[in-house]
């Protein structure tokens, strides 16, 4: 559809599939009105998630395995929540990247299947993209520092020119990553989400704050180095050897206590420089960690020293979802933009900056 076509339509509706790690989400959303600055409305967003055994991870063949099982169940949920036609659906939107590769493919397929089947055009869509726009658009945050936290991604991004330019990342693992494996050490349940469990545990915490690496190189952070220490910490504990500074033996809730707020230090002060370097006085949370009260609580505090605000969303958008893929995606198609069905890829590789967002100024 022409971009002219779009503009004329006064109703525009997307549907989005999300499944780039453990979550499969599906979610329509409402556009209205111009489309350069569209009235948003989340007619449904529902999601599904894939549960490991505790001290285990989620390997790619079996999330896979997850979304294709649930696919079909998850879309008419969506369909029957939103209330809409077939016929009212403009286009269907689907994750192109970054993530896991063989739920990235899972879902892909699926959503290719929809469009052809439904005779409509689709859009492929960046994964981190989809996340800010869905914050953008939620809290009302116009021009943010973003920081965009989750179990794949650690970055520091700032709009300029019609790309979100990222201003510092992770040197190896991501700070979601980092939680998680570290989860494993302790055999701390995956339900409904290993970080959510660390951040219930840290509050039961806080007689000692271990000492753990602070890896800050300029604008970048690096994980691996405190969650290999935090890991030889739980080994001492279980192992029965394990005393803090004061000379008294240690809990898991101690650990989890320090690894926060080690982790959440770090990515305040690189949070912090990125916002200075921008004059922006705004900062935007987005992705799962993002969810984290006491990361929102550190980076008020900061924010709140320099005049600024910060802007979070709770779990519903936060966590990976299929309607900030639709959200995102349908932001594209109103400048034009589809995916055609013969390049309707995924990759595990898809960087932010490489995205050209047209419907920013």
């Amino acid at each position: 559809m022409a971009v002219t076509d779009v503009a004329r339509k006064k109703r525009r509706i997307a549907l989005g599939c999300e499944g780039s790690a453990n979550k499969l989400g599906i979610g329509v959303i409402l556009h209205e009105g111009d489309p350069a600055n569209p009235k948003s409305t989340v007619l449904s967003n529902v999601r599904h998630t894939f549960v490991s055994p505790p001290g285990t991870g989620f390997l790619p063949k079996d999330t896979a395995h997850h979304h294709r099982a649930f696919f079909v169940r998850v879309a008419r949920q969506a369909l029957a929540d939103a209330g809409v036609g077939l016929d009212e659906i403009d286009c269907v939107c689907y994750t192109r990247g970054p993530g896991m590769g063989a739920p990235l493919t899972s879902v892909a397929v699926a959503a290719r299947t929809l469009a052809l089947l439904w005779g409509k055009p689709l859009v492929g869509v960046n994964h981190c993209v989809g996340h800010i726009e869905m914050g953008r658009a939620i809290t009302g945050a116009d021009h943010p520092v973003v920081l965009y936290v989750s179990g794949g991604n650690t970055q520091v991004i700032a709009y300029a020119e019609q790309r979100y330019r990222i201003f510092g990342e992770t040197l190896d693992i991501a700070v979601g990553n980092c939680l998680d494996r570290f989860a494993r050490a302790l055999a701390i349940s995956n339900d409904p989400a290993p970080g959510y469990n660390i951040e219930q545990l840290a509050k039961q915490g806080g007689r000692v704050l271990l000492d753990l690496p602070y890896a800050v190189k300029g604008m970048d952070c690096s994980f691996s180095g405190i969650l290999t220490r935090a890991e030889e910490l739980a080994a001492q504990m279980k192992a029965g050897g394990g005393k803090g500074p004061d000379g008294e033996p240690f809990t898991g809730a101690d650990l989890c206590f320090s690894l926060q707020e080690t982790v959440f230090a770090m990515l305040v002060e690189i949070t912090e420089r990125a916002m200075a370097h921008v004059g922006s006085n705004q900062v935007l949370i987005v992705g799962g960690v993002g969810c984290n009260e006491r990361l929102q609580e550190m980076m008020g505090l900061m924010a709140a020293d320099r005049g600024g605000s910060v802007y979070a969303t709770d779990e519903r958008f936060c966590i990976d979802n299929g309607i900030m893929i639709a959200h995102a995606g349908l932001l594209a198609y109103e400048t034009g933009f589809s995916t055609p069905v013969e390049d309707s890829t995924c990759t595990q590789r898809f960087r932010t900056d490489e995205v050209l967002v047209k419907w920013r100024k």
